[in-house]
């Protein structure tokens, strides 16, 4: 049950790894959840990204502003 709850709470974080080249991967954690698990996950990172958009200014969730920077920062290459 704790390692399930750790694996839930890891894969809930905005860190995602990427390769060298830039791209973004899935969260290992998200790997070694069951499927049941999985959907509890989508569901609880919907809400806490409504929360996060909610409280920001521009109405972003920090989801929306990582996306946002990386258009950006391609768009100066």
């Amino acid at each position: 049950m704790r390692d399930r709850l750790r694996l839930i709470e890891q894969a809930l974080t905005a860190w995602r790894p990427t390769t060298p080249d830039g791209h973004v991967r899935g969260h290992p954690a998200w790997h070694d959840l069951d499927p049941a698990d999985r959907v509890a996950v989508h569901e609880a990172a919907e809400e806490l990204r409504q929360m996060e958009a909610a409280l920001d200014p521009d109405g972003l969730s920090t989801t929306g502003h990582a996306v946002l920077d990386r258009i950006r920062a391609e768009g100066r290459r």
